[in-house]
């Protein structure tokens, strides 16, 4: 078992973290822990939203990348393979994790980006299933992709690998439904470890305030709480909330079920929602819709109130 154990470690930036995260999606279905909410059409995005970027979008982006960059670098392969390897993973965790920090809240901040992120926020649960659940536009961009090919090249290979490996596991943990830190704040002899513990990385409880529906209740804050391996950031840069409790409801309140392709291929393709943010001519809104009587005042939408 150990040695099995060992192999999926060993292969985390290939078939490993897949591993990992079908072994614990199978453990969320055992406990029911998605209820009801995983339908038919929240199957086949959450679905194709994990298959094509791991099969088609990333590799594609570094093959090519890897293909220009001595044309555009010739003198840089390996530039860096002298950096010892803790300086190393310290830089890329730094400016990897810092970069996607600013992109993910510029995304929240800004209503011409929010509805290429909306359909990660749209998933009324939180799991293994829905954790890789992106528009193919927020993915495309993403900047980790570009960022990892371009050290690979200058010779930052290993501490790249090793970086995306922990990072994808404390990702990958903080999107989870099975609630991993609740010991932390319930067991006195962790807590002192769960204080540092929740200030230094996204956990379930800090994470999944920001995919709350709500802010309402003092737990949920999908305004802020934006970091992805540490959640240093919130901390340094004032968005982070902490209650170590766990919200009564996920997604986005005005959520109108839109059709998979929509949400995965949107602007490319559109929804046929009346009403929708993705679709034709859809109101923009950001990632707070405000009550329907102060939308219909500032028209953004004309159709009644019931």
């Amino acid at each position: 078992m150990l040695q099995y154990i060992e192999q999926i470690f060993t292969h985390l930036n290939g078939w490993g973290l897949p591993v990992i995260m079908l072994l614990i999606g199978i453990t969320e279905f055992a406990f029911g822990l998605y209820e009801n909410h995983w339908t038919k059409n929240e199957r086949i995005l959450d679905i194709v939203c994990f298959v094509v970027p791991k099969i088609v979008v990333k590799p594609f982006i570094a093959y090519v990348g890897l293909l220009l960059l001595p044309t555009l670098l010739p003198n840089a392969k390996n530039i860096f393979a002298w950096v010892p390897f803790w300086w190393g993973f310290a830089i890329i965790a730094v400016g990897d994790d810092l970069t996607q920090y600013w992109y993910h809240r510029l995304h929240h901040q800004l209503p011409w980006l929010w509805r290429f992120h909306r359909t990660h926020h749209s998933a009324p649960y939180m799991g293994m299933a829905m954790a890789s659940r992106q528009n193919i536009i927020y993915t495309i961009f993403f900047s980790q992709i570009y960022l990892t090919t371009t050290l690979v090249y200058l010779g930052l290979g290993y501490p790249v690998l090793f970086v995306t490996g922990i990072k994808a596991l404390i990702t990958t943990g903080a999107h989870s439904s099975i609630k991993w830190d609740k010991p932390f704040y319930t067991n006195k002899w962790l807590k002192p470890a769960g204080w540092v513990l929740e200030r230094f990385i996204s956990t379930p409880a800090t994470h999944h305030a920001h995919h709350a529906d709500s802010d309402d209740d003092g737990v949920g804050h999908y305004k802020g709480n934006f970091g992805n391996m540490f959640f240093l950031w919130d901390v340094i840069f004032g968005t982070g909330i902490i209650t170590r409790q766990y919200p009564s409801g996920y997604g986005i309140k005005h959520y109108k079920q839109e059709e998979w392709y929509a949400q995965f291929l949107w602007p490319i393709f559109k929804s046929r929602k009346e009403g929708s943010e993705l679709a034709p001519n859809g109101p923009m809104v950001g990632d707070a819709v405000p009550l329907e009587k102060e939308i219909v005042n500032r028209g953004l939408l004309t159709e009644s109130i019931v």
